[in-house]
């Protein structure tokens, strides 16, 4: 099988409207997540096979997200006003849509609190923030 190149992943946000429209985040760089996991619990008895640990599935995770933007002030997806930092601040939850450049539509679609949003300013470098999303509910495939 062919690998797929990365590159043009989007990072959408929702607008909580009915029909819900979808944004790219703008200037996104290298994303991480959904680091997505299950807890278990151990089962182990004294009548467990061989003296084996045993273990049982229990609750989903689906963990954050993280990315570092090329950070625009004023920019909607990214100010104080209507974008990643308002929402973190108003702790609002939002509808996000991972999209992979791909023939067929995929990737990952989840709800999400902004839960960090760190901006940096290097003396050589330009304007960034890194930027923590915790997922809150199931993590859906788009396809």
């Amino acid at each position: 099988m062919d690998e797929l190149s990365s590159f043009g992943t989007q990072l959408k946000i929702g607008d909580g409207a009915t029909p819900e429209t979808f944004a790219s985040v703008l200037n996104v760089g290298d994303i991480d997540g959904p680091d997505m996991s299950l807890d278990t619990e151990e089962t182990t008895n004294h009548g467990s096979p061989n003296g084996w640990d045993e273990h049982k599935g229990t609750i989903l995770r689906g963990g954050e997200v993280s990315t570092k933007v090329w950070y625009v002030p004023g920019e909607a997806t990214h100010d104080m006003e209507t974008g990643l930092q308002a929402d973190m601040i108003n702790r609002v939850k939002r509808n996000f849509q991972l999209v992979y450049p791909t023939d067929v539509p995929s990737g990952y679609a989840f709800s999400a609190l902004v839960t960090g949003f760190k901006p940096g300013a290097p003396v050589k470098g330009v304007l960034t923030a890194e930027l923590k999303l915790k997922i809150s509910g199931e993590v859906t495939e788009i396809s």
